[in-house]
């Protein structure tokens, strides 16, 4: 169980080192190079290096505030379009899917060479903060934050991996439990596990942090920074790190905080340090392990040294702020605000959910096992890409089993699933609201059935084949109507498909 002062330290820890790591890794992002860094290279006048590792994070705290705690990628997404300022690499793809009116995940899928990248998992502190010791929860909010521009990607994988693990580290120290809690949640043969298993391994073999670093980069790395062989020393050029896959990023840089976990035994300084000190994506890198040191060990535990010169002011770097209040007015001054408001929503999460936390008037749920790991929906729902909507009594998703693009007399092939969270099991109704020219099966219009919660036909599939005839748009939008017989309510599932070529 965790007290409430204990709560606050670690979550203003997490803040802490997000802060310290950012600023400490900052002069050196993107150089695919061996650094030999001890402390802080820049000459600081008191305040961090503004970076993207805590802008969106800022978002997330308004729009949860604003909106309250029941929020998913649809919301996400409103609030990225607006203020969300780049539109290079992951971020700038998804700002430009969005605008076609695609949905996530394909906001993160469609034309994107970044869906690997490093892009969110650099922002699943808030995640973690307000879901202490419920991975579970945690995890669904990362997920549907990743999917907005990682889709179904290994970036996607690396959001969900960090998020179960930092939201475990407020009830759980130890390094080795917090990584198999994290690729709990994770495909076991997809390229985030894979890195982390092999940086594992090599602790353990008794490699030096260097030599785990180089087998990272040999099995893992993507491409050297836009291509740009500035970026690149000459010894990892003999090495054979030149080339890589682009946009392939986020495997070795998860490969590389679970290095600095390692090795650094403990350690602020040292963890800081080798992390950094193995090159690549090292703002994010070091901020990333900075948050989970801070989360484990709580703010006391971070050395006076490395606060002194950055302070606890936040420093903006990407965001709108012209839509964030007057001239940002919305975002927290400094690090103790952002714990304050973070406190605030997590006692929201508390007051629906129950947490390990202990808080007046609410009674705190001791952690048990199962609220750590992932379980089999869990995993399921992350490896498939689909679009998810949950209304009062169901969950529905719609997958496009044969993509999101449509041609002039070519079949599309989805999947709907619908999961009954009634007491009561019902007929459904189900319409297709196709163009005029387009032929459904099994029909534009069928019944189907689903069962109760808790029955084992609680849930129902159908697959439907729409066959164009004729001309189709550039872009193709309707819904899918569903009704229950006896009720007045109607779900609408939204179907967006391209024409491209």
């Amino acid at each position: 169980m965790l007290s409430l002062e204990s709560y606050r330290s670690k979550v203003h820890g997490c803040w802490m080192g997000k802060n310290i790591g950012g600023t400490l890794g900052a002069p050196f992002e993107w150089r695919r190079q061996v650094n030999n860094v001890e402390f802080y290279t820049e000459d600081l006048v008191g305040d961090p290096v503004p970076n993207d590792d805590l802008d969106i994070q800022m978002l997330w705290l308004i729009m949860l505030e604003e909106k309250g705690i029941n929020v998913d990628s649809s919301v996400m997404a409103d609030y990225w379009q607006t203020c969300v300022s780049p539109f290079w690499v992951e971020y700038g793809t998804a700002k430009i899917n969005m605008q076609t009116g695609l949905l996530p995940p394909f906001t993160g899928i469609r034309n994107n060479d970044y869906k690997h990248s490093c892009g969110a998992f650099i922002r699943t502190e808030i995640w973690a903060c307000i879901a202490p010791g419920r991975p579970h929860i945690a995890v669904k909010y990362a997920y549907e934050d990743a999917i907005l521009d990682h889709g179904d990607g290994e970036g996607t994988y690396a959001t969900v991996f960090c998020a179960a693990m930092e939201s475990a580290a407020f009830i759980e120290k130890d390094i080795g439990t917090l990584i198999e809690i994290g690729l709990s949640y994770i495909p076991e043969d997809c390229a985030v596990a894979g890195a982390v298993r092999l940086a594992v391994k090599s602790y353990k073999d008794g490699d030096t942090w260097l030599e785990a670093r180089n087998k990272i980069l040999e099995e893992f790395r993507g491409s050297v920074f836009l291509g740009n062989m500035s970026m690149i020393s000459r010894e990892d050029i003999d090495k054979g790190f030149d080339k890589g896959p682009m946009g392939f990023d986020a495997p070795s840089n998860i490969g590389i905080i679970i290095i600095g976990l390692l090795y650094g035994e403990n350690n602020f300084d040292r963890s800081l340090c080798v992390t950094v000190n193995c090159g690549e994506d090292t703002d994010c890198t070091a901020a990333t392990l900075g948050a989970l040191y801070g989360i484990i060990n709580g703010i006391e535990s971070i050395p006076q040294k490395w606060i002194d010169p950055i302070g606890k002011k936040i420093k903006i770097a990407y965001l709108n702020i012209g839509d964030l209040g007057f001239l940002g007015a919305l975002l927290p001054a400094d690090l103790d605000e952002l714990t304050d408001r973070t406190e605030k929503l997590m006692r929201k999460i508390a007051a629906r959910q129950g947490l390990p936390v202990e808080l007046p008037g609410l009674e705190a749920r001791p952690p048990e096992k199962n609220d750590l790991y992932a379980n089999d929906k869990i995993k399921s729902d992350i490896s498939t890409p689909a679009t998810r909507l949950s209304f009062p009594f169901y969950d529905i998703s719609l997958e496009y089993v044969s993509g999101i693009t449509v041609k002039p007399d070519e079949d599309v092939k989805l999947r709907l699933s619908i999961l009954s969270k009634n007491r009561a099991q019902a007929g459904l109704n189900i319409h297709c609201y196709t163009p005029e020219n387009w032929d459904v099966k099994p029909a534009k219009t069928f019944k189907s059935f689903v069962g109760q919660r808790g029955w084992e036909k609680n849930s129902t599939t159908v697959e439907l084949q729409l066959s164009p005839s004729g001309p189709v748009g550039s872009s193709n939008r309707f819904v899918i109507e569903i009704t229950v017989d006896g009720r007045s309510a109607v779900m609408l599932i939204p179907v967006h498909l391209l024409v491209e070529y």
